[in-house]
């Protein structure tokens, strides 16, 4: 049934990182930057948090302070800091969203003219236009700085499963030397 994973929250399927050497970086990039890219299986529009497997890379990075950029590649989908203690939030801004840029087939849509890749295209270029597409996180002692209930999300904004790609970049500030870890 089209439309079925609507407003549901789903699992990430993390696919794997493929990092990027900055030994011949431009002068634009410190010798401490990194990069990496991360790919999220989706199963249909919805939000899909990812903040572990972030944190898991970071933690892999041996640096303590900097700037985290994470940029998504795609034209149909959006990235969200959000809550991430009660599923409702991410159900009531998909529906939210949903009812903001509905479908190309409901009657308010009509004017659209984008339509031969389905229903749900052009909708999702609108919902990623008004979202953002890509995130700034301060690092400190080598953790995102969140806030309590904030997780990192892909919001997907078509009905079907995409491998989206997330471009992240560690900017790691200048003599913050490495972390110390316990154990």
């Amino acid at each position: 049934m089209r439309g079925s994973n609507r407003g549901r929250l789903t699992k990430v399927v993390f696919t794997g990182f493929r990092d990027h050497a900055r030994r011949d970086a431009p002068p634009i990039f410190g010798d401490r930057d990194l990069q990496t890219e991360l790919t999220i299986q989706t199963s249909g529009a919805g939000l899909h948090e990812f903040t572990m497997e972030v944190a898991h890379w970071l933690d892999g990075t041996d640096h303590s302070a900097g700037l985290l950029t994470l940029f998504v590649r795609h034209t149909s989908c959006s990235l969200l800091v959000q809550e991430n203690a009660d599923p409702d939030v991410c159900r009531d801004l998909s529906g939210f969203m949903r009812r903001l840029v509905p479908d190309a087939e409901h009657p308010d849509m009509r004017y659209l003219t984008h339509t031969m890749e389905g229903p749900d295209d052009m909708p999702a270029h609108i919902k990623a236009a008004l979202l953002p597409t890509s995130l700034s996180v301060p690092v400190w002692e080598g953790r995102m700085v969140l806030g309590a209930w904030q997780g990192i999300y892909l919001f997907e904004h078509r009905d079907g499963s995409f491998r989206r790609r997330v471009s992240v970049h560690l900017a790691a500030d200048r003599g913050s030397g490495p972390r110390r870890r316990s154990g």
